[in-house]
C-alpha cells in the first residue's frame, strides 16, 4: 500500500487535509531525530573528521598562509578575523549538506519517511525532526572550531560563549532553506545549481575571508539580506570580545529564515508527498 495515501484505522483524514504540512505537536519531532542519531553514531567519528577536516584546512591554509600577506584585519590577526566566519560557514556547509543529501536519501531513495507516516506521526513532525537533526550536526561542527579556535588564542573566552546559541540559529536557518531544495529536488544532481549558484556566492559575499564594508555599494545591499552575513556578523564580534552592533536585527533575520523556511518546505513537502 502506498504510504502517501495511507490513513491508519480509525485515524481521522487530518493527514489528508493542509495542516497535515505542520507538526501535530511540539514533541513528536524527537522521535525522528533519535532516529536519526541512532543511526548516524555507528559512523560518528567518519562522519565529525568529514565535517570538520574542509574548514580547519580552510583555517589554518588560509590563516596562516594568506595571512603572512594581509597582516591585520580590523585590528586583529587575519586568522582570528578568519576564525568567526570559518565557523559559520561551517554551520552552513553542514547544516546544508545534510538536509540535502541525507534528507533526499531518507525522503526518496530509503523511503524512510513513508514509512515513519505510517506511525501517528504527521509529515510535518517528520519535516521538523529532520531540520533540527541537520541543525545539531551543524552545531557540533560549528561549536568544535570555535573551541579549537579559542584553545590556540584566535577567540576571546568567554565571551564567544554568546556565539553558541548564534550557532544554533544559523544551522535552524540553513538547514530549512535546504529543506525547501529538497522538497524541489527531482534527484541528486539538483544540489549542484544551489551549492553553486547560492551557498559559493554567499560563502564569498557575505565576510568570511574579508570585511564585507569592502565590496561595493551594490554587493554591500545584496550581503544584507543573506543569512550567512548576518550570522557572521554576530559571531565575530562574539569570538572576538567585541560589542554585538544591532544584534536583534541579525538575530530576527535568521529567525525569518528559520521559521519561514521550515514553513515553505513542508508545504512542498505535502505537495510532493500526499499528492
Amino acid at each position: 500500500m502506498d504510504a502517501r495515501t495511507y490513513d491508519p484505522p480509525g485515524d481521522t483524514p487530518s493527514k489528508q487535509e493542509p495542516f497535515a504540512a505542520f507538526p501535530a505537536n511540539a514533541v513528536n519531532w524527537i522521535s525522528v531525530w533519535r532516529r536519526n542519531y541512532l543511526v548516524w553514531k555507528k559512523l560518528a567519528l567518519a562522519s565529525m573528521f568529514g565535517n570538520l577536516a574542509d574548514p580547519m584546512i580552510y583555517l589554518f591554509g588560509l590563516g596562516f598562509g594568506l595571512g603572512l600577506m594581509v597582516g591585520h584585519v580590523d585590528g586583529v590577526s587575519y586568522i582570528a578575523f578568519l576564525a568567526a566566519g570559518t565557523v559559520a560557514s561551517s554551520v552552513m556547509m553542514s547544516a546544508s549538506f545534510e538536509s540535502m543529501y541525507s534528507g533526499f536519501s531518507r525522503m526518496h531513495v530509503q523511503r524512510t519517511w513513508e514509512a515513519i507516516m505510517h506511525t501517528p506521526l504527521t509529515l510535518g513532525d517528520i519535516v521538523l525532526g529532520e531540520v533540527i537533526w541537520a541543525a545539531s550536526k551543524s552545531v557540533l561542527s560549528g561549536a568544535a572550531i570555535m573551541l579549537v579556535a579559542g584553545a590556540l588564542g584566535y577567540a576571546n573566552f568567554p565571551s564567544m560563549l554568546l556565539a553558541l546559541p548564534v550557532i544554533v540559529l544559523t544551522g535552524l536557518a540553513f538547514a530549512s532553506i535546504a529543506m525547501v531544495v529538497t522538497a524541489l529536488a527531482p534527484s541528486y544532481d539538483f544540489f549542484m545549481f544551489y551549492q553553486t549558484l547560492v551557498l559559493t556566492p554567499m560563502l564569498l559575499l557575505s565576510g568570511v575571508f574579508f570585511p564585507a564594508s569592502q565590496l561595493p555599494a551594490a554587493a554591500r545591499a545584496v550581503t544584507s539580506v543573506l543569512p550567512l552575513a548576518h550570522a557572521v556578523d554576530l559571531m565575530r564580534p562574539a569570538m572576538l570580545g567585541r560589542p554585538l552592533d544591532n544584534a536583534l536585527l541579525h538575530l530576527a533575520v535568521l529567525a525569518a529564515y528559520a521559521v519561514g523556511g521550515f514553513i515553505v518546505s513542508a508545504i512542498l513537502f505535502r505537495r510532493r508527498m500526499m499528492k
